[in-house]
């Protein structure tokens, strides 16, 4: 199994040196498929994140066994001081309520943003957590959780729908760009290069259906995506969780190289300052 740089005390003391040196900093750290952790104006974010095996045991006597490739990189119950985590739509790897329970009560004041056809779902998923801290976003709405403003673009997880977007962060000089689970839809460059975006988190696990499961982009596609639509930096992300999912990063490297493209090739727990 794959140790990740960094897990649970290790990972903590960074994030805690990280916010009390260098606030106005944007840093960001691997949490493993598209979980995301950022620190910024000392003030804590999460993309997606899925720190469990839920998956793992829901499909473990099936013919599409979920087997971790990647040590878990912390503890949910233990991420604490977080104000803002996104969920990108209801799979359980973006909306899981064994992640999103302990971290909601270790983080009391954390607002969950998603998609408002999903205000629903998740508050059914996750019960009494959901009470007081979702903060359903509609298309062309715009949320601020601290120094986080976020509002949703369209996402294709195989096609266009409002219950998968991706999310844009903007944190003072610097905006993130979470796409969720996606393939690549007209208009989607078009729509994304004039917001001057910093930092795109692209999946790279690509399409297969004897998977059984909806698709994204896969390396060189991401790669292509970024360069078109003009981000300073691309992260790759959605691989080396499960067996039956995953893809290596090298042929997205390769395009990105190819294309003049600058990219962060993260391991999980690892972190990277803008």
């Amino acid at each position: 199994m794959i140790k990740p740089l960094q897990q649970d005390d290790a990972l903590l003391a960074e994030v805690t040196a990280v916010r009390a040196q260098a606030p106005e900093r944007l840093n960001l750290w691997w949490l493993g498929q598209s979980g995301f952790l950022v620190a910024y104006a000392g003030e804590l974010m999460v993309f997606d994140p899925y720190l469990s095996d839920a998956l793992t045991h829901k499909y473990a006597a099936t013919d599409k066994p979920h087997v971790r490739l990647t040590e878990r990189v912390v503890d949910p119950s233990r991420l604490t001081g977080v104000s803002l985590v996104t969920s990108t739509h209801t799979h359980t790897d973006h909306l899981d309520a064994e992640t999103l329970v302990p971290l909601l009560r270790a983080s009391p004041g954390a607002r969950l943003v998603l998609p408002a056809a999903n205000e629903a779902f998740a508050k059914k998923r996750l019960g009494e957590a959901s009470a007081g801290a979702l903060l359903p976003i509609a298309p062309g709405e715009r949320r601020d959780v601290g120094p986080f403003s976020v509002e949703t673009v369209p996402a294709a997880h195989e096609e266009v729908s409002p219950e998968f977007v991706g999310f844009l962060v903007r944190a003072g000089p610097y905006c993130l760009y979470h796409s969720g689970d996606t393939l690549r839809y007209p208009g989607m460059a078009e729509l994304l290069r004039p917001r001057a975006i910093d930092v795109a988190l692209l999946p790279i696990n690509g399409r297969a259906p004897e998977r059984r499961v909806a698709g994204n982009l896969d390396g060189p596609e991401a790669a292509q995506l970024a360069h078109d639509i003009g981000a300073r930096w691309v992260v790759p992300c959605h691989y080396e969780l499960f067996a039956f999912n995953t893809a290596s990063p090298a042929p997205f490297v390769a395009t990105c190289a190819r294309l003049g493209q600058p990219c962060v090739v993260l391991r999980a727990g690892e972190r990277w300052q803008l």
